[in-house]
């Protein structure tokens, strides 16, 4: 199914009959990624699987999108399609778009859940300042000279060295996207979040580390944490039978 966003055509998908609930995937995947979860899920609930604007069957944005303009994509979802204090449940850039939006009071929720979830500020290597330098001063230089198709792919691959590899395999205007929201953090509205609220991570996450859901369990007032051992950035994926089951508890536990 799809529906109209802003100016956008987005991808969605439906399951299940009750109360809402929406899963948001994380960055370069799709609604695919989340379906592993919905087994359990559509025997209580109605899911909503989404693309996010900029992924899977959904259109790419015009320009880059900073997380404000995710919630808002996200709020005008609801809003279209009637729906009523939802569960959110998201992973990696997933979460950090239902942080955002909780958190700023742009949705209401009724519970969320948080996997291996993006929005704390990163902390940067010396090594990684170190090639932020020989990327500006290769810029500058190369600025000096006409830009053409060769100085054009020196550019790029000079980018490329500082990025990660999401940031590799995204299209211009995802990399410049990820320029954005990378800068921005959301300890400051953590607080904010009232509802109660679950965090699922893995310990061997490179990507958002296990520190960063200490930090979002101690600033989130209703919060618990759920930590898999030798998991990494999927670990829902990785321990999903498991993960189900504590979803179940999660979601059917009227005293959470």
């Amino acid at each position: 199914m799809q529906i109209k966003i802003k100016n956008w055509n987005i991808n969605y998908e439906t399951y299940g009959k009750g109360e809402p609930i929406i899963l948001l995937h994380g960055w370069l995947t799709d609604l695919e990624s989340m379906k592993p979860l919905t087994t359990n899920l559509v025997k209580n609930f109605k899911v909503y699987l989404v693309d996010v604007v900029g992924f899977g069957k959904s259109d790419l944005p015009e320009e880059p999108l900073n997380s404000n303009d995710f919630s808002e994509f996200l709020k005008e979802f609801i809003e279209k399609l009637n729906i009523e204090n939802p569960v959110l449940i998201g992973h990696s850039n997933g979460g950090r778009i239902i942080i955002n939006s909780v958190g700023n009071g742009l949705v209401k929720a009724k519970k969320i859940v948080l996997i291996d979830s993006a929005g704390i500020k990163p902390k940067r290597s010396k090594e990684y300042y170190i090639k932020l330098a020989v990327y500006k001063t290769g810029k500058a230089f190369l600025n000096l000279l006409p830009n053409t198709k060769s100085i054009k792919k020196i550019k790029e691959n000079l980018r490329n060295n500082v990025g990660s590899a999401d940031y590799k395999a995204s299209p211009i205007v995802l990399k410049d996207t990820m320029k954005i929201i990378l800068n921005e953090d959301v300890k400051d509205i953590l607080p904010n979040i009232k509802v109660p609220t679950l965090l699922i991570w893995g310990t061997l996450d490179d990507a958002t580390p296990i520190s960063d859901a200490k930090i979002m369990e101690k600033l989130i007032p209703n919060c618990g944490l759920v930590e898999y051992p030798y998991g990494t950035h999927f670990s829902y994926l990785e321990n999903i039978e498991n993960c189900k089951l504590v979803l179940d508890s999660f979601l059917n536990n009227e005293d959470k």
